[in-house]
């Protein structure tokens, strides 16, 4: 199964130069590193990754023509932006402990041998439970990974094998222990909701299982059936049943009150942490920040341009290999395009979103959106209540013109 498409976008400069406007070296930067490689494909995923089967032997398939591509990229980011400092570096995928840890730790000294980085650094990598040991997560943290996010996913067994995860529930608690043994200063753990044939009791044994193994912060989302998927085939067939849009809703609400009975409050809609334990890359992210993507179907946003790479790994490093920038398409945003992502971003934030962000008409429907009980106002912003976050994107189309 092919991953989802990517969207429609103006020609990319060969050359991949920026606007001058766009180039603001004291704004803060971040870098996210996309490494495309998974063990098996899970029945639910539709992200731009590929198993060893899937990719075969085509020319530039291999990790080896990754890693150069990747460091290729980073020289071109770097040539591009100059001596830009990186508050946040975020290893995604895919599965990037598939990588052998000296290569991870290889592409982390490649950053620093490019770019310098604040010294309260946050480095993060993604993980899957089976994909990493002990000593694996030594070595990281040695080289400098201070965070790990850990795909959890469930702990109930017959949840997991709807998922296609190859994890055992036990496994999770191992690296827990193995990534505090080491030195990580925050443990993220990442669930989903919401499965076909989940039960409000075993969604509360999950949250209860990551829960007791006291995360700094808990992730939870929503199971979307994408099309294209083997988990939206099964549904189509009747072999699996729909999810529900009002399930989510009350497994939503278990998860923030469980959540909280433990410490970890919410800061973005789907995200909860102890304090000082949120996810700061993320953070970039929803508050429209800088940020480089590496990496096959990376996407980018600088100063206002955004831009998404190649996505197949074969025509990424093949483009590398040729002199030329990886990014396939990008846009130019608009004053009124950044406004409406701020509106978008923002208020799924516990921070919420300034009030002066919003034009005259769509700050008039604020006080609807008060009296529903969805949204509070304080200190010139515009904050979302629990039952506002459960009804987030309405919200948004509701306000905006």
């Amino acid at each position: 199964m092919p991953p989802s498409a990517p969207p429609p976008g103006d020609p990319a400069p060969a050359d991949g130069s920026l606007p001058q406007e766009a180039r603001d070296e004291h704004a803060p930067f971040s870098l996210y590193v996309h490494v495309p490689f998974c063990a098996a494909r899970c029945g639910y995923c539709d992200f731009n990754t590929y198993t060893a089967a899937e990719l075969g032997s085509a020319p530039g398939a291999s990790q080896r023509a990754y890693l150069d591509a990747v460091r290729a990229e980073l020289d071109l980011a770097a040539s591009i932006l100059g001596p830009r400092e990186v508050q946040t570096i975020f290893f995604g995928g895919g599965t990037p402990t598939l990588l052998p840890h000296g290569e991870l730790v290889g592409l982390l000294d490649a950053i620093r041998e490019r770019f310098r980085l604040a010294a309260d650094a946050e480095i993060t990598t993604e993980a899957n439970p089976e994909s990493v040991d002990a000593g694996y997560l030594a070595a990281l943290a040695e080289a400098g990974f201070n965070r790990l996010s850990l795909g959890m996913q469930s702990s109930v067994g017959r949840v997991l094998a709807v998922l296609d995860r190859r994890h055992t529930p036990g496994r999770v608690a191992d690296v827990v222990g193995w990534a505090r043994q080491a030195g990580f200063g925050s443990v993220s753990l990442d669930l989903i909701y919401g499965s076909p044939g989940e039960s409000a009791d075993d969604w509360r044994t999950s949250l209860r299982a990551a829960l007791e193994l006291e995360p700094d912060h808990l992730s939870a989302y929503s199971l979307i059936v994408e099309p294209g998927t083997r988990l939206a085939a099964q549904v189509r067939r009747g072999e699996l049943p729909p999810t529900d849009d009002d399930v989510h809703a009350d497994y939503y609400l278990i998860a923030d009150q469980a959540a909280a009975g433990a410490g970890l409050g919410w800061y973005e809609v789907s995200n909860w942490s102890r304090p000082g334990h949120e996810c700061r890359h993320n953070l970039a992210y929803w508050r429209s920040q800088d940020w480089w993507g590496i990496g096959p179907g990376a996407h980018s946003h600088v100063g206002g341009v955004r831009w998404w790479n190649l996505r197949h790994p074969t025509r990424y490093s093949a483009r590398l290999a040729d002199g030329h920038s990886p990014a396939e398409a990008r846009e130019l945003l608009g004053a009124e395009d950044r406004r409406i992502e701020r509106v978008l971003l923002e208020l799924r934030l516990a921070e919420g979103l300034h009030l002066a962000v919003l034009t005259a008409t769509e700050a008039a429907r604020v006080t609807g959106v008060v009296a529903a009980g969805w949204a509070e106002v304080a200190g010139g912003r515009l904050r979302l209540t629990l039952e506002g976050r459960l009804l987030a994107d309405g919200i948004v189309r509701d306000l905006l013109d």
